[in-house]
């Protein structure tokens, strides 16, 4: 494919040059480091780098241009196309070389604050049940027919996502379900991708260090289904319960409302929530069809809606919507269980806003344990003002807390912790202060008694922990397994 057409809908501000709009492009990439000769180099503005650090880099590999919407260093020859928004036109131009994939695989797209990894994952269990190849993609890991692949952001650079469809087609794939970060969607990592449907799930207080306000942070979610992305939705999957998602106009298409409300599409009726899990009935329209599944708490209710509400959408038969729901057991780091044969209940989370952290402790409520014990800390460099918001939801749910690390980052834990301390001390809910999150992991299964539930919440699936200097291997299940093995539980 030569230059003047795989840049035909990147938004130059200049005209190519005739000589230079007949190359070949080989390739693209936005790392200089794995430029090959012939192919395309795209140079971002960063947070902490500038990508026309690297433009001479690329060049010296091989690159026959770079993109950019920045204007090129001083001393800077060689070709260098400023394009009006550098990831918009990476986006464009990585459909374009792929010929196009999100056109030729149904894309379903989930945003929101909580759940959107358990709804992935259940609406990946259903299209998978149905007989279909597919790929995921969100914050635990990218699968892709069946094979794990690394997770390196939420929602991966437009390129990456094209590379990864591309990849599904070549192996008989048809659908593929993603994560879309707000960030994603500021930024444009998904620019102008053909999502066949679209899911909002609910939004609560989260980036707005990134965002600003609640606002700007609808807004950007919002761009999913309104055609600021460029396009919009054929199906926008939304929960009609949630006070944001109601504001929500989708520009077009289909829409199908899920949730308890009267006016939803799709709605639950009849939940039994036990330790065992849920089993509750989907009314859509006329329609009635039973749920067995083995995740436990009213969010989880929400979460399967809205991936019954996507079978739905897709005509999936409701037999195979069932099979797989049920076949979906569980999600790393989603209330997942540590069990060692201890008399008492641990379990990690990776609730990290103060409304996941009322949903999962309203979970652990409903399970009737003698007592709550939550271990939480909150990330630096991230929203300042839920700290004291998740001190306060840790504390009401809690009947006593552990206050520790979680990822500090630049910041001092220190700093962070004093924070939470202002939404903690809101409360009569006893509380002690432990900066090692190990050691305070420890302090919480040293006391639990028979029938406790010890919650440790904020990094689930993580296994890193990140401080100023360094990144550690941190993963809150072993350090779990290991105390509780410490303790002599689970020796034969």
């Amino acid at each position: 494919m030569n230059l003047q057409k795989v840049l035909a809908g990147a938004g130059l501000k200049h005209p190519l040059p005739s000589p230079l709009a007949a190359l070949d492009v080989a390739g693209l990439d936005y790392d200089s480091r794995r430029v090959a000769p012939g192919w395309l180099f795209f140079a971002f503005p960063g947070a902490k780098t500038d990508g026309r650090d690297y433009a001479a880099k690329a060049i010296e590999q091989g690159a026959v241009a770079v993109v950019s919407e920045l204007p090129p260093p001083e001393s800077f020859t060689q070709p260098w196309l400023e394009v009006e928004h550098g990831r918009h036109a990476l986006a464009s131009t990585a459909r374009a070389f792929y010929n196009f994939p999100d056109q030729r695989v149904a894309l379903t797209g989930i945003t929101g604050t909580n759940g959107k990894t358990t709804t992935s994952y259940l609406i990946d269990s259903v299209l998978s049940a149905a007989g279909n190849t597919t790929a995921l993609i969100g914050t635990i890991e990218y699968r892709l027919a069946g094979r794990p692949l690394p997770a390196v952001n939420t929602t991966p650079e437009s390129l990456d996502l094209c590379r990864i469809l591309d990849e599904l087609l070549t192996a008989g794939g048809s659908y593929a379900t993603m994560e879309v970060s707000s960030h994603a969607l500021e930024l444009g990592r998904v620019w102008s991708f053909d999502f066949q449907t679209a899911v909002f799930t609910n939004l609560t207080q989260d980036h707005l260090d990134f965002h600003g306000t609640m606002e700007h942070y609808f807004a950007a979610k919002a761009l999913l289904f309104n055609g600021g992305n460029g396009a919009a939705p054929r199906v926008s999957v939304i929960n009609s319960d949630d006070e944001y998602a109601r504001k929500l106009r989708p520009s077009e298409g289909r829409t199908l409302l899920y949730g308890f409300n009267a006016d939803a599409n799709v709605r639950a009726r009849n939940v039994s929530s036990t330790i065992g899990g849920l089993h509750f009935e989907v009314h859509f329209g006329k329609l009635r069809f039973d749920i067995d599944s083995r995740l436990i708490g009213r969010i989880n209710v929400y979460n399967i809606l809205a991936a019954c509400a996507v079978g739905i959408g897709y005509q999936v038969p409701f037999e195979k919507i069932t099979e797989g729901i049920a076949a979906c057991t569980g999600v790393p780091g989603r209330f997942e269980r540590v069990d060692r044969g201890q008399p008492f209940a641990v379990v990690v989370d990776y609730s990290h806003t103060d409304d996941a952290l009322r949903n999962a402790l309203a979970v652990a409520r409903g399970l009737n344990p003698r007592k709550i014990i939550t271990v939480f800390g909150c990330g630096g460099d991230r929203d300042r003002r839920k700290r004291p918001l998740m001190g306060q939801a840790a504390a009401e749910g809690s009947d006593r807390v552990i206050l520790t690390s979680d990822n500090p980052r630049s910041e001092d834990p220190l700093s962070i912790m004093n924070d939470v301390l202002v939404g903690i001390r809101r409360t009569d809910t006893p509380f002690m202060v432990e900066l090692d999150r190990a050691a305070a992991i420890g302090l919480a299964i040293k006391s639990a008694q028979a029938n406790d539930l010890v919650l440790i919440a904020g990094k689930g699936h993580e296994t890193y922990q990140i401080f100023a200097d360094r990144t550690i291997h941190f993963d809150d299940r072993e350090v779990a397994r290991s105390v509780l093995a410490g303790f002599g539980y689970g020796k034969s």
